[in-house]
């Protein structure tokens, strides 16, 4: 009995000693691939934040502590988990002639039962449950309705089913003066995907498509300066152009920076049958520092990745304050999905969430721009319809996954742009949207929303995900 249990301390011993030799020849190999990685160029992604009066450091300890925790908790909650979308529209721009074929480009949309009950059977509503506004309730109403009764106070108030439509005509062509999307998906061929079930990541998707996508969005609908036949504005060329054209080059790059670090910190590391890290082999994702330097790095960029960074934190901040600008209206959203007590909690999470952001006080100031005559409102429809073309080019994409996460984080900066700058976007004296509801006041549908927030959280996560590759390099 005694032998017997020595050998079993023995056998311990020995599997001890084999794991740890395992981890120190991985620790090992994963310093010498770091080695081979100038770490040094990360240091100068600090300072300034160019058009905004904040610092890469203040962003940092604001969104690392405070915001990331937060925006995390909030979009894992049912109501914005659930996104309608259609992936099966056509690219209206060349033959999408390379669909990715790999497994994890594929999109697992949700059954009905899948489905909170309050999205079953209904479409993309409005900010509130019901936005329509009564105009009299109550004792008013009441003597009104006596009064109909007397010919001599009758007022005929009926119209015709041919003009109702063309007030509906109207009003839909008043609410496209202030869309930077196209229209959010809600046609016959859209359906409701788990975004927890599809999280974005490396799923090999590249190459020539891949490439085509982002080259015509610089190329194509980016405010460029005269001569200049290179995909990506160099810094110094952009000092040279006006301050709209030079936030809308910067917000594009900013959000191509982000999704870069996403496919980073989310690598496809081994795609090999079931391991031990793996069990049920369905792929394993993990951070590339050698992925995360080949795409920020200044040997392949030319000096422009920390520059590209930069341009993450200038998005952070517009987006960030299109937040604090509508959150009085989203203060008053029910965020209903039929479940009494998480819909308490996604509300209390969004108010909790909407006071801390309330207190950064180092905003992007979006009343600096557009300003002057017909010249600058000629600029401002130039700038929503170029970027109204770029959400449309995301139908171009040729992964679903990536289709997917593109068109949700379009339509979240469409849908900041929207409330930075729509005619419609009254502000008060605090410089906070109005939450008055009547026609002339900004609405915004369920699909709005989920994607403002979810967008602001794929930022959050990649200013998040820089820290973490700056320990790793170190």
């Amino acid at each position: 009995m005694l032998l017997q249990s020595a050998n079993c301390v023995f056998m311990l011993v020995i599997n001890i000693c084999l794991y740890m030799s395992v981890v120190c020849f991985f620790s090992s190999s994963s310093s010498i691939v770091n080695s081979r990685i100038d770490n040094t160029w990360l240091n100068e992604l600090k300072g300034s934040i160019d058009e905004t009066n904040s610092t890469v450091e203040i962003v940092d300890k604001f969104n690392n502590y405070q915001i990331y925790p937060r925006i995390i908790s909030i979009v894992s909650k049912d109501y914005f988990k659930f996104f309608k979308v259609n992936l099966r529209r056509t690219c209206p721009f060349w033959s999408d002639d390379s669909k990715c074929a790999m497994r994890h480009c594929q999109v697992e949309s949700c059954q009905l039962d899948d489905l909170p009950i309050g999205l079953k059977g209904s479409r993309n509503g409005l900010v509130a449950e019901d936005m329509s506004i009564k105009f009299m309730e109550g004792p008013q109403q009441q003597e009104c309705e006596e009064a109909l009764q007397d010919d001599l106070g009758y007022i005929n108030t009926t119209i015709s089913a041919a003009a109702m439509e063309d007030f509906a005509l109207w009003q839909a062509h008043d609410d496209l003066q202030d869309m930077y999307c196209t229209l959010p998906d809600d046609d016959g061929e859209a359906e409701y995907v788990d975004l927890s079930l599809n999280p974005e990541r490396y799923t090999g998707y590249k190459g020539p498509s891949a490439n085509r996508v982002w080259n015509t969005i610089y190329m194509e609908n980016c405010f460029r300066p005269k001569n200049l036949f290179e995909v990506y504005i160099i810094s110094a060329k952009l000092t040279g152009m006006c301050l709209e054209k030079r936030a809308f080059y910067r917000a594009i790059s900013g959000l191509h920076a982000s999704i870069n670090i996403h496919l980073s910190a989310q690598y496809l590391l081994s795609d090999k049958g079931s391991t031990f890290l793996n069990p049920c082999g369905t792929g394993f994702w993990g951070p590339n520092a050698e992925e995360f330097e080949r795409k920020f790095g200044p040997k392949s960029t030319k000096g422009e990745g920390t520059q590209w960074l930069r341009n993450l934190y200038f998005l952070f901040l517009v987006e960030l304050r299109a937040l604090q600008k509508a959150a009085p209206l989203l203060e008053q959203v029910k965020y209903y999905t039929g479940n009494d007590k998480e819909d308490e909690a996604t509300r209390l999470a969004v108010n909790n969430f909407l006071e801390i952001i309330k207190k950064f006080p180092q905003q992007f100031n979006e009343q600096t721009m557009f300003l002057g005559g017909q010249q600058a409102q000629k600029l401002k429809e130039e700038f929503r319809l170029h970027f109204r073309n770029v959400s449309t080019i995301m139908d171009c994409v040729g992964c679903d996954k990536c289709r997917l996460w593109g068109k949700l984080q379009v339509q979240g900066l469409g849908t900041a742009l929207k409330i930075l700058f729509s005619n419609k976007a009254r502000t008060n004296v605090s410089n906070e949207l109005s939450t008055t509801y009547n026609k002339h006041s900004l609405q915004l549908e369920r699909s709005e929303i989920v994607a403002l927030f979810n967008a602001f959280g794929r930022l959050s996560t990649s200013i998040y995900e820089i820290e973490k590759f700056r320990k790793i390099l170190r």
